[in-house]
């Protein structure tokens, strides 16, 4: 029989990913071009909240950035 896992064993995953690699994965991302060996990276390093939080951040900046450029133009 398989004996329980004791959860004290199970260490749960780290991702131990800096705010800058967030940042540059991010904005390649809204870019659209990012390599596959260097998304596998991020797919292990990087934590899916601050990406979330990181994404949600650049899109309302874009979006300012574009509105404010429209006012400024017309």
């Amino acid at each position: 029989m398989n004996a329980p896992l004791d959860p004290s064993a199970v260490k749960p995953l780290e991702r131990k990913g800096s705010l800058l690699r967030t940042v540059r994965a991010v904005a390649w991302s809204l870019v659209g071009l990012r390599k596959g060996s260097e998304y596998q990276q991020d797919v292990e390093k990087l934590n899916p909240l601050h990406i979330i939080v990181v994404g949600l951040v650049a899109v309302l900046l874009l979006v300012m950035g574009l509105m404010a450029l429209v006012n400024w133009v017309v």
